[in-house]
């Protein structure tokens, strides 16, 4: 009967190949992972950068055009909550600033389209940190 070093000896390129294939495949499987995980990021952050400037639109639209279908609240509505949907999909602050941003547009929405520009600043400042915030999120990913 063999001794165990020796059968060790004998199989050694059978248990490094096993031990190296474990390993390719435990890397390439969290690489794929982490991967999906990024793309599914990336879409996100750039739908929500779309829906950020949709949502800047119907801002400007309302204040300054006085254009009231095009610069509906509604339609403006739409935009801030598939825009805080969205950031559920990615990592902090992105959804803190978010969250801001649908509060922001809770208090001010009301105070578009007057004379005093406080609203719309306060709601333009809040897209502008969304919009931040969202940019540092792509440029973070690896």
């Amino acid at each position: 009967m063999e001794s165990f070093r020796q059968q060790l000896r004998r199989n050694a390129v059978a248990l490094i190949s096993l031990v190296v294939a474990l390993s390719g495949l435990s890397y390439n499987t969290w690489r794929n992972e982490r991967t999906e995980r990024n793309r599914n990021v990336r879409t996100a952050t750039f739908e929500i950068l779309m829906r950020l400037a949709d949502l800047e639109r119907v801002v400007y639209l309302a204040q300054y055009d006085h254009d009231a279908g095009a610069g509906s609240p509604r339609t403006g509505w739409t935009y801030v909550i598939a825009i805080n949907d969205l950031a559920s999909l990615v990592p902090a602050p992105l959804p803190v600033r978010a969250a801001d941003l649908q509060k922001t547009w809770g208090a001010n929405w009301e105070g578009l389209g007057k004379q005093d520009e406080a609203a719309v600043n306060r709601i333009d400042d809040a897209i502008g940190a969304t919009r931040a915030a969202a940019l540092a999120t792509l440029s973070a990913l690896n």
